[in-house]
């Protein structure tokens, strides 16, 4: 069924994986979409902290948005949606450090692809990353403030650059298991 989008000359769409595959994305690009996603994850930051924030930034507060939405102010120590939480004085160090590792590691993979779809999902990978990054370096731990629950039960919160990270790997594992066998030039 997914063969349907791997088709050269499909007259149903204006696009195929194949085509957008044929497209060499420039690593100065992927930096640029990497640094738009730093950008406004710090901005949405800003903006949600001068929204739920009065005095004390340690204040829980939230705003219902939706019946199934709301703004919250968490502050997650841990990984993303509050996994391997901790509150020793390393911890946000040690996690600053391992998402570098792991940004230098989608670095290097950068410049060895040449795939349109890596270069997106490396520059959301590493856009996202950095961009919690920055929060663990100015306050210890990641701000997280958007709150999806359903019947009671609440999605861990998240913000702009969880969002970031999870959808590039997700382009990337769907790339990879789905795609980028039958997209491999032939011999």
């Amino acid at each position: 069924p997914y063969n349907y989008f791997l088709m050269k000359n499909n007259p149903l769409l204006p696009f195929s994986l194949y085509t957008l595959n044929k497209i060499i994305m420039s690593p100065v690009k992927t930096i640029l979409l990497s640094l738009f996603i730093i950008i406004a994850d710090q901005i949405s930051k800003i903006w949600m902290m001068m929204l739920l924030f009065k005095d004390d930034l340690t204040a829980f507060n939230r705003i219902e948005v939706l019946p199934f939405f709301n703004l919250v102010t968490v502050w997650n120590k841990g990984v993303s949606f509050g996994m391997f939480s901790n509150d020793t004085d390393i911890g946000p160090y040690f996690l600053v450090a391992l998402s570098l590792v792991i940004v230098v590691g989608f670095a290097f993979w950068l410049f060895r692809t040449k795939s349109l779809v890596n270069h997106i999902g490396i520059g959301l990978v590493i856009g996202g990353a950095i961009g919690n990054v920055i929060d663990r370096i100015r306050f210890g731990a990641v701000f997280d403030f958007l709150d999806f629950h359903v019947a009671g039960y609440h999605w861990p919160a998240f913000n702009l650059a969880d969002s970031a990270i999870c959808v590039g790997v997700f382009i990337l594992m769907i790339y990879a298991f789905l795609f980028e066998k039958n997209l491999q030039p032939e011999r």
